[in-house]
């Protein structure tokens, strides 16, 4: 395939689920829900702390760029609603309401948050698309939308819980640094998967 007929697929693929019906966003949505709930299980606990290193939060930011804010957003209120519901798809095959209550609540509503940022950003400025501007947004959208909502979450759970307030500190070490490094190589990978599939007119 040259150059040519990779930008014209690329073009056309795009185009074709913008105008798709409702119910083929729906069920790549879903698709899209399972595929965020597979990345969940690949995990590494951390002793210090309830929240474990997952991989999701890299399909929680592509789910932006493929299906837009809309439903890319709906794509994961289908993970956690089902989650809830009767899916054990959260990380370590856990499900639940009080995993959404627990110490990464804040961390699910992050994700809504982000999902619907990127796909906003990435639907309105055709001009994002680029490597190094979406390297920027799913950057604000890693470590603002999903990291504010997580470390309130998880500071309010552990007021309520154990009690006792925590330092900022301990609330760093607890819900963020862990995760720089590998979010880090998650945003850089969602940044090259925009380059690769996503029209950049």
């Amino acid at each position: 395939m040259n150059i040519e007929n990779y930008y014209s697929t690329r073009k056309t693929a795009f185009e074709r689920f913008q105008e798709s019906s409702t119910l083929t966003k729906v069920v790549m949505s879903f698709f899209m829900a399972c595929i965020t709930g597979l990345m969940a299980q690949i995990i590494i606990p951390l002793p210090w702390t309830p929240v474990p290193i997952t991989a999701q939060t890299f399909a929680v930011l592509c789910s932006g760029l493929f299906l837009g804010k809309k439903y890319g957003c709906l794509s994961q209120i289908i993970y956690i609603v089902l989650g809830i519901a009767f899916i054990p798809w959260f990380g370590g095959m856990t499900g639940g309401l009080d995993m959404v209550l627990g110490s990464t609540g804040g961390y699910f509503l992050g994700f809504l948050i982000a999902s619907y940022f990127v796909g906003y950003i990435a639907e309105k400025y055709t001009h994002s698309r680029s490597f190094t501007k979406m390297l920027a947004v799913i950057g604000v959208a890693n470590f603002a939308c999903i990291y504010i909502p997580g470390l309130l979450g998880l500071a309010l759970w552990f007021y309520l819980t154990q009690g006792t307030v925590l330092g900022i500190a301990d609330l760093l070490i607890m819900g963020l640094v862990p995760f720089i490094f590998g979010d880090l190589i998650k945003i850089v990978g969602t940044a090259g998967v925009s380059k690769v599939f996503l029209p950049k007119e």
